[in-house]
């Protein structure tokens, strides 16, 4: 009788565990990108995923700088000066995005729509913009010429002709809000995916961490690097799939704000951070930066931070603890 209630517990058990490893998967297309959620749970899903994917399309709505409805769009009209009152979300993406405008010198600034505006034209047009088009479009960029006011909870353009991008941050943010609603709908062992933004919550059962493999550039045969993370996030920024050739240069997506142009070094930088709106931003600066100044900014970050950099020509690899 005890040997049989031993092998019907462990059998119970063993019962939970399959149960409880389930794997639910749940894709839609926002922002520009395909969202995946992972989920592993007893219980059906779908609503969860549902709210998750609702939250994230909400934020689109929010921070859409093609959409000419969207929030971020209303405050672009705005004549220079006058504040405007925005909403939680708005008001918070922006504090973070300047704090770390300012951290990274400038190298990750929202402020630099005018000049991704034009660098999209140029991309469409394979075609370089005028010197005086790329003038202007720097005259109304620049992170010290936005406001913004905690008190009152508004954001002030100061400058005519400025324009907002969040393309750097939002992807991020998105995935950390669609991660915590999943976590307060009662499934923490999750994963949020968009493009090359992820935000992990509690491993699968039975495993100690999420496996992450970087492939660098997209490149299948090259060697990779494989991390093993909870509680994390990993964003990784470069010209694998958005990049054009002008004039027989390898121009990439990324505004390079010391030229107002894209990158013309080919890397691919993944960041490894605690939340995800960080890790999507400190990638776009430290793609901007050089590998040392990178890494000296990683190092400096007030929380774990961990720093890879693959460069294509030289072929190169950095990685910071």
């Amino acid at each position: 009788m005890r040997h049989a209630r031993k092998f019907a517990a462990v059998a119970l058990a063993t019962l939970t565990v399959s149960l409880a490893q389930e794997r639910r998967e749940f894709v839609e297309p926002h922002m520009g990108t395909l969202f995946r959620l992972v989920v592993y749970s007893q219980a059906p899903a779908d609503s969860a995923a549902r709210a998750a994917f609702d939250r994230i399309a909400e934020l689109d709505r929010t921070f859409s700088d093609y959409n000419e409805a969207s929030e971020l769009s209303r405050l672009c009209r705005q004549p220079a000066g006058a504040p405007l009152p925005v909403s939680a979300d708005l008001f918070a993406i922006l504090q973070i995005s300047q704090d770390l405008a300012a951290k990274t010198h400038g190298a990750f600034d929202v402020t630099l729509g005018p000049l991704t505006r034009l660098w999209r034209e140029s991309r469409r047009a394979r075609a370089l913009p005028t010197a005086d088009a790329l003038a202007s479009a720097r005259r109304a960029a620049g992170f010290a010429h936005l406001h913004l006011d905690p008190a009152r909870q508004t954001a002030t353009l100061l400058r005519p002709g400025m324009a907002l991008d969040l393309g750097g941050i939002a992807k991020g943010y998105a995935a950390d809000a669609a991660l915590n609603r999943l976590t307060q709908l009662g499934f923490p062992a999750a994963m949020v995916s968009a493009s090359g933004d992820l935000a992990l919550g509690d491993p699968p059962p039975g495993k100690r961490g999420w496996t992450i493999e970087l492939a660098p550039f997209g490149d299948a045969t090259a060697t990779r690097t494989t991390l093993v993370l909870v509680h994390a996030a990993v964003s990784t920024s470069g010209d694998a799939e958005q990049f054009v050739e002008i004039g027989g240069v390898r121009f990439s997506h990324i505004i390079d704000p010391a030229t107002g142009l894209g990158l013309t070094q080919s890397v691919a930088v993944t960041v490894v951070a605690r939340r995800a709106t960080v890790a999507d931003a400190l990638a776009t600066a430290c793609s901007v930066l050089d590998p040392v100044a990178a890494q000296r900014l990683t190092d400096a970050s007030p929380e774990p931070v961990r720093l890879i950099v693959h460069r294509r020509d030289p072929v190169a690899l950095l990685t910071s603890p």
